[in-house]
């Protein structure tokens, strides 16, 4: 899942980036609300981080703008700011969360996964297509009832094609929203980590689960 990071702290962007690239999120980070709203205009995102208190444009004014042009990116606004006409304000102009400084790490994960749920229209950490299973908070993948150890970019790629299961999603796509792959537009590698998961996602099976789609891309889903 790829995230925006938009705080102005240097530290504390940092931090977030970090531990946010620790548990397999793709991110992009920027300083400043101008920049903010440059990248959710130009780049699709899972979800935005969105400091209130930023040069440029603060955090209120990113959001307004942003959905009076239709964007629908989920937002979970990060603020020192505690009081409730705050909180409300964020709220009555987009933001779908809120979240005072200081805050746990555990806490601000939980509730990226559980605004990620609500946008995918999936209130559980499982992702299922036909017997396949995949648990996005354990990181468990299952087939039939038999666990698939992964690596870690095979994992990645996994799961970013079950939650958008049904999708054609090009290399490019599929680059750009996974970080650890090191992908140029020229090289192979994402078709090479397709190879490798079939082996163990679809052998062995009769229902193949991972499609190419010829000229477009890959997708995952039942067969017809």
């Amino acid at each position: 899942m790829k995230i925006l990071v938009c705080e102005d702290e240097k530290d504390l962007n940092a931090v977030i980036v970090q531990k946010l690239k620790e548990e397999n999120y793709s991110v992009d980070y920027c300083y400043d609300g101008e920049d903010g709203l440059y990248y959710l205009e130009n780049a699709e995102y899972d979800l935005a981080l969105i400091d209130v208190m930023m040069p440029k444009l603060d955090g209120f004014e990113l959001v307004r703008r942003y959905r009076m042009n239709g964007g629908s990116t989920p937002i979970l606004m990060l603020t020192a700011r505690d009081s409730i006409d705050d909180k409300v304000q964020g709220l009555d102009i987009g933001a779908n969360d809120y979240l005072t400084k200081p805050f746990s790490f555990d806490e601000l994960t939980a509730r990226i996964r559980a605004l990620t749920r609500k946008s995918t229209n999936n209130y559980s950490n499982i992702y299922t297509v036909a017997d396949l299973s995949v648990d996005t908070l354990t990181k468990k993948v299952t087939r039939s009832g038999k666990e698939i150890r992964l690596s870690v970019k095979e994992y990645a790629l996994l799961e970013y094609l079950i939650k958008n299961q049904g999708r054609v999603l090009s290399r490019e796509q599929i680059e750009n929203n996974i970080y650890n792959f090191d992908y140029d537009g020229t090289t192979n590698v994402i078709d090479v980590y397709i190879r490798f998961l079939r082996k163990k996602i679809d052998d062995g099976f009769d229902k193949k689960l991972i499609k190419t789609v010829r000229g477009y891309g890959y997708t995952i889903r039942e067969e017809e």
